[in-house]
Formats: C-alpha cells, sequence, structure tokens
C-alpha cells in the first residue's frame, strides 16, 4: 500500500482525478521571508572548548535566511468530492548542509500535503499525504502522536509547520449528533532530530546533546571510537618495539596494566627508548614545554601527559616514523586545552593536560579500569604490514560505521480515536496507536568487516602480568587477595561478573563469531603470545566495525483526553487533559561499569521502557479578549534503571560506575553522561491577545520551565499591514541549567523577523 517512491504515489493520486481542467483549479499561497539572528556570544553544541579549532558566534550573527513559496491548490472531483494540494519551496542560505532546501520527509519537504477528500459507506475519507492532530497541548506534543515531528528548531516552530505529513487512509464517521469515531492507516516515519545521521550535523544550533554523544565530531562515540583504536595501535607498535622493554607479544602481556595505572604512574625514558615506571604522579594537572621526543629519548612525567602525546600525535610520528594513528585534537580522548596539534607545536607551545577519573568529562577517564590488552583486538594488523612485508589480507583498527535499518514501507501505523460530548459539556476521547515510535533509538554493536556478521566479545580474566617475563608492576597493586592476578586465564566470565575494582577482566583478543567459533581479531594472537600468523585458523585477517544502527521499534500507545467549561460568573474557565501511556519505548540505559573496562557494545544500549505522559491544563480568558492558560507536565519512566554502584580503579581511586537510564536530550562527556528523571516535570505559561482597531494584530507569549532548572521563553508579535501583507518578530530566549532541555540552548538564544505575502 505505502510505497517508497513519492512521485509513484503522486501519480496514483493524479490517476484519481480525472477531468480535473487546469482552469477549475484554485491557486493560493504566500511569500516569506524568516531571517534571525543570534541575540548571544557564544558557542553551540557539537563544538567543544578542548579543541584547537573552536568555532562560536558572535551577537547579531546571521543564524537564519530562509525564503519559502507556499503553492496551495484545491479542486473538485465531481459534485461529492475535492482535492487539495500543497507545494513548498523553501532555502535556508545559514543551515548547515541537509537543512537548506528539499529533504524528503521534513518541514521542507516540496510536496507537503496531497490528498483527496471523498465519502463511502458512511464515512468521510481523507487519503494521500496529510496530517492528522489528536492532541492541543501548549508547546509539546504528547497526545499529537499520528504525525512525526521535525525538530530543526526545537520548538520554535509552529506545531502545523513542524509536523510531517505522510501518506495515510485516515476515515471518519459520526455517531448521532455527539459522538464520532475515527480510524487512522498512517505511513511509519521518524522524527526528523538534527545530528542523528552519519554526518552529526555539527554547527546546527539546536543540535542536542545526547545527539552529540552518539554522532558528534568532537564528542560522539560514532568518531570517538576510530580514535581511540588508533590509540590502540600506537600503543601496540610502541609495545611491539620495545618501548617497555622486551614485550614481542605488543599489548597482549598487559594484561593487568589499566589505564588509570598509566595515567597515574610517573615515567621515565632512558637513553635507549624505554618507558620505566618510577613512581606515581605528583599533580594531576600538568602544563607542559618543550614536550616528549622519542627521537631523543627526551622524556620524564606523568602518565596522562605521556598518554595525551601519544593519542594526539600517534607514536609514529613521535618515533620519526610517517604520521599516523594521530587523533590531533579532532575528538575529546584527553582533558586537555592548547593552541595547536602539530609536532613542532608540541615541542614549543604549553599545553595543559589533566586527568581525574572520579570526574571524567574525556574519554580516556571514562575508561580507567580498561586494560591494555583489552585493546588489542581493537588495534588491528595492517602496521605488520612492514615486518611481513605484504599488506594482503591486512586490516587497520577498528573503524565505526552509522546505518539505518527501518521498516519496509509496507509496514503501516494503525490508529484508532472515540471523541464525545455530553450534556453537560463535557469532552473526552479515547486513543489507541499501534505503530513504530516516531523517536528513533541507537544501538552499537561489533562486526566483521568483511562479511557484516556480529562478533561478540569474550570477557576473561588473565593470568598474565605487566612486563616481560611476568614482572609484576607495583606489586602492592597486585595483591592476590584482592583479585588483581593469579585468576585462572581460561575463566571466562559474563558482562554482570565483572567486578566493581579492578581484577584485570579484560576482552582478551577472542570473540565468537555468528557461527559460535572462537576467534580473535588484532596484530597479537593471545594464544601464542606472539605475531599473528597468516592463514591461522583461531585468527580473523578480517578488521573490526563498531556499528551505530538507528531504527525504530513497534509500540502500543493508549491515550485519553478530556475538556470542560467552568462557569464561575467572572469569566469561562476550561479545564483540560491529556494523557497517553506508550509501552516499550527505548531509552538509553548506560552502564559506567562496563563503560569502565572499555567495553563499549554492552556499555551504551537502548531497552525497552514503559512510559506515562500526561498534561493538565487551564485555561481561561481576561481583560476582555486575552486568552492565559497554564499546564503541568510530567512525563513518568515506568521502567527507570538506577543501580547505584561506585567502582575503585588499579591505583585506589573509587568512581561513580552505575548503570542507569540515560537521557536522549542531554547525557554528554561533559556531564558524566548524566543519568535522565524517572519523572520529569514541566511547568508552562501561555498568552495570547489581539490588538489593534480592529483586532487584526496579535502577540502571544509562552515560558516553558523544567523542574532540573531549564527555561525556554518565546515571545511573538504579527502585525498585518494590510490584508496581503504581515510581518512578524520573535525573539527565543533560553537559560538556566545546561544540562537540561532548554537550558542547553543558551547560547542559541535569537531574534527573528519575518514577512509575508498572501497571493490569491
Amino acid at each position: 500500500m505505502f510505497k517508497r517512491s513519492t512521485l509513484f504515489q503522486s501519480m496514483l493520486l493524479a490517476m484519481v482525478l480525472p477531468g480535473v481542467a487546469l482552469a477549475e483549479v484554485e491557486v493560493g499561497g504566500y511569500l516569506k521571508n524568516e531571517t534571525a539572528v543570534f541575540s548571544k556570544d557564544g558557542q553551540v553544541t557539537g563544538f567543544a572548548d578542548n579543541t584547537y579549532d573552536e568555532e562560536g558566534h558572535d551577537k547579531f550573527d546571521l543564524m537564519k535566511f530562509e525564503n519559502s513559496a507556499r503553492i496551495f491548490l484545491n479542486g473538485d472531483i465531481g459534485e461529492e468530492s475535492s482535492w487539495h494540494g500543497d507545494l513548498n519551496l523553501i532555502y535556508d542560505s545559514e543551515a548547515v548542509d541537509g537543512y537548506k532546501g528539499h529533504e524528503l520527509y521534513t518541514q521542507n519537504d516540496y510536496l507537503r500535503e496531497l490528498y483527496v477528500d471523498t465519502n463511502a459507506f458512511g464515512f468521510d475519507f481523507r487519503i494521500g499525504k496529510q496530517q492528522v492532530v489528536w492532541g492541543t497541548a501548549d508547546g509539546i506534543k504528547l497526545l499529537d502522536i499520528i504525525n512525526p515531528t521535525d525538530f530543526r528548531e526545537l520548538n520554535q516552530n509552529a506545531m502545523e509547520d513542524a509536523r510531517i505529513p505522510v501518506w495515510m487512509i485516515n476515515a471518519e464517521r459520526n455517531i448521532g449528533d455527539s459522538s464520532n469515531i475515527q480510524l487512522i492507516l498512517s505511513q511509519a516515519k521518524e522524527n526528523k532530530i538534527p545530528g542523528l545521521n552519519s554526518d552529526g550535523d555539527q554547527g546546527h544550533p539546536y543540535l542536542m546533546k545526547g545527539v552529540d554523544s552518539i554522532t558528534g565530531e568532537v564528542n560522539g562515540f560514532l568518531n570517538i571510537i576510530p580514535k581511540l583504536t588508533d590509540v590502540a595501535t600506537s600503543f601496540n607498535i610502541g609495545a611491539a618495539n620495545g618501548m617497555f622493554g622486551p614485550s614481542p607479544a605488543g599489548l597482549v602481556p598487559f594484561a593487568n596494566m589499566s589505564v588509570d595505572l598509566f595515567a597515574s604512574t610517573y615515567w621515565a625514558m632512558d637513553a635507549t627508548g624505554v618507558l620505566t615506571p618510577t613512581g606515581p604522579i605528583t599533580t594531576t594537572t600538568d602544563s607542559v614545554v618543550n614536550f616528549v621526543n622519542f627521537e631523543t629519548g627526551a622524556f620524564e612525567g606523568n602518565g596522562f601527559v605521556l598518554l595525551n602525546a601519544i593519542a594526539q600525535q600517534g607514536l609514529p610520528t613521535l618515533m620519526g616514523m610517517d604520521p599516523m594513528y594521530g587523533n590531533n585534537g579532532e575528538t575529546n580522548l584527553m582533558n586537555e586545552s592548547g593552541t595547536a596539534w602539530t609536532l613542532a607545536d608540541l615541542m614549543t607551545t604549553s599545553t595543559t593536560v589533566s586527568w581525574d577519573s572520579r570526574n571524567p568529562v574525556a574519554s580516556f577517564e571514562y575508561m580507567p579500569n580498561a586494560s591494555f590488552a583489552t585493546f588489542n583486538n581493537s588495534s588491528g594488523n595492517l602496521f605488520m604490514a612492514e615486518m611481513l612485508g605484504s599488506t594482503d589480507g591486512l586490516h587497520g583498527p577498528a573503524r565505526s560505521e552509522y546505518v539505518r535499518d527501518y521498516p519496509d514501507a509496507e509496514e503501516p501505523n494503525f490508529g484508532f480515536r472515540f471523541k464525545q460530548s455530553t450534556d453537560a459539556g463535557f469532552n473526552y476521547s479515547l486513543n489507541y496507536f499501534y505503530g513504530f515510535s516516531h523517536n528513533p533509538s541507537v544501538s552499537l554493536s561489533c562486526r566483521d568487516s568483511e562479511t557484516g556478521a556480529s562478533i561478540q566479545h569474550e570477557l576473561r580474566r588473565p593470568n598474565a602480568n605487566f612486563g616481560a617475563g611476568g614482572t609484576s608492576f607495583y606489586s602492592s597493586q597486585y595483591d592476590v587477595d584482592q583479585g588483581y592476578v593469579s585468576v585462572a586465564g581460561s575463566d571466562v566470565i559474563t558482562t554482570d561478573q565483572v567486578s566493581n575494582s579492578y581484577d584485570g577482566t579484560i576482552g582478551v583478543g577472542y570473540t565468537l563469531d555468528a557461527d559460535g567459533n572462537r576467534k580473535y581479531y588484532g596484530g597479537f594472537s593471545p594464544v601464542t603470545g606472539g605475531l599473528a600468523a597468516l592463514g591461522d585458523a583461531s585468527h580473523s585477517e578480517n578488521g573490526i566495525v563498531m556499528t551505530f544502527t538507528e531504527t525504530v521499534e513497534r509500540t502500543n500507545n493508549i491515550g485519553a483526553s478530556f475538556d470542560y467549561a467552568l462557569d464561575t460568573g467572572l469569566a469561562p474557565i476550561v479545564l483540560r487533559g491529556e494523557f497517553l501511556y506508550t509501552k516499550d519505548e527505548m531509552q538509553p540505559v548506560i552502564d559506567k561499569r562496563l563503560l569502565g573496562i572499555g567495553y563499549l557494545p554492552e556499555a551504551l544500549v537502548s531497552e525497552e521502557h514503559d512510559m506515562f505522559k500526561y498534561v493538565i491544563g487551564v485555561d481561561v480568558n481576561v481583560l476582555t479578549n486575552m486568552m492565559v492558560s497554564g499546564q503541568f507536565i510530567q512525563f513518568r519512566n515506568l521502567d527507570f534503571v538506577d543501580e547505584q554502584r561506585t567502582c575503585t580503579t588499579q591505583t585506589g581511586a573509587t568512581y561513580d560506575c552505575s548503570r542507569y537510564t540515560g537521557d536522549l536530550a542531554t547525557l554528554h562527556l561533559s556531564n558524566g553522561l548524566q543519568k535522565g528523571e524517572e519523572n520529569e516535570d514541566f511547568y508552562s505559561l501561555f498568552f495570547s491577545k489581539p490588538f489593534g482597531e480592529s483586532q487584526e494584530h496579535r502577540w502571544n507569549n509562552i515560558t516553558i520551565m523544567e523542574e532540573g532548572g531549564g527555561y525556554w521563553n518565546r515571545f511573538d508579535v504579527e502585525y498585518s499591514f494590510s490584508d496581503t501583507f504581515i510581518g512578524s518578530a520573535e525573539w527565543n530566549h533560553y537559560w538556566g541549567d545546561e544540562n537540561t532541555l532548554f537550558g542547553q540552548f543558551d547560547e542559541a538564544s535569537n531574534l527573528q523577523f519575518g514577512v509575508k505575502w498572501i497571493f490569491e
């Protein structure tokens, strides 16, 4: 029923419009310009203060310059039916790519609406591309669940503009004088959420922190993971070349050396280029001048400074080899600040680096208990090419990809609504919607780069110590009673058995392939302890791809609404409410303990949650014709995950390693991957009043407040210069806690002006 091609659907509708002459078509519409400027200096989400390529905007910089033409077409089909079309030609020169002009199934779709109105079997039918409104709450969509929403301007757009029309069959029938039933069969489409794509939409003013954590160029795991594996490759190269003493097996023997231990150790390099631990760090923050030069062997300092140098430049560069594997300040691997990322600048420029696993803000700080042996399987084997004299069958470090896995177009949504008005003036509706959620979820999986098959890591407790010959590193850190060492290498564990203290629990390079066979990836064999051999049956010569899959899942939605007018004798008051229970809505769940050991596929997941959302509102008219509306809104998560845990690193530092439900709007590396709210409360206040001699103008003001301290206020004015020429002005102001839904957009506050010419 629902084909993928909009053109094909348009042709089908054209076929049901026989005999409609061009002269019979009524044409109307408008031309409009909307121009917006930032009302504050700042830097929107997606750019990060720890990058050397900082980007921001100044107050009154242009944010939006959008010109559009809307053309409405209407005609009759015989005496009983009619048709309607809505064409939308639009272009915003200031938008990021993907938001400038036409995009299918967004508010910028060329073909916004195209439907036929007819009747049969006692029902009124509207068939075609359209929008259906079930909810009427101010400033928020709750029961309005038939059409997806384009959130490119968050809540600033009028609902009828932000709503995305989809193809559907909409049938309504009145029952008596006071009841109505409605049946909906609609196309399944998702919300348009800035940043939720492979590009990340850096620079978009309404990019949410939670989305930036997935695809952001600086803070998104999609881009961080390849850089982490580049760093792993550098360490594998360094270990194999004797940087930590004889280690022909690269990182494999480093089973009992965690990231926190490396970062919290003071290191010195001798004349042969071998790094030796000399004690604990002396400070958690270093300003480094004339930094490490591996060619001359000049280095002595804190491990986190060394980790940052290797991460940013890559060991091949620092060892005088061809540049590769360097992060170059691109993603948020370490908590640092500076001015440039060339090797020459690192040698002459002050760079401040910090380390704090208790209060993480950078990727490595979030995985203090990850052992270096864990990274062997993601480091790839391409760097072995020089040793083996061939690149055949060899792959570089693990990479990431972003894919969309959506239902077939022939899998529609279904909705039903019953409305009734009683003699006492009480109006209510009962609603049911079975369909794919409009909110996409993202899952993370590990896949073979050649076959695409999903592979699972096998977590094991190894019995190897740090360094050659099993020499312990800081013997006090390897107390047998605490489980740091002497655990059998064959002891396979599950993720729920991971300890809260560092005990060498790692994925040592084994994976289970699609057939359940044990394989290992990477440059060195955990079986032989040596360089991986081509042709080894237990070794995969393929690479690893970390796959981020965006999808939507089926949900059941049961809703209701009511409104009732009370005559108080002074002014009529309308009480209203909307209620929605959603079963199996996907929500992000963070496991910081698994993240702490570097096991990302199960540390960042989406799980089913049942949700109950409602809004209670009161409307009243005062001062003759000013409408005042107040609302209380609550989102209740009925399956909220909140497992509080504290973990201990190898150096004895404690950190939060809880498992909890996150908030896709706000969780971010900069705020500890913030936990969501079990009960999220909002309050809104809305004013609307016409003015002018003929009441032809109008102003509106809405304020929405979050319980966590975030605020949004929009004040807008529409002024009619004539019947066909209308001007508008709008001020959107965001403020409050920067880790709330609205507070995070403080620096996206804006002033907007518009002019519209209506033609018929």
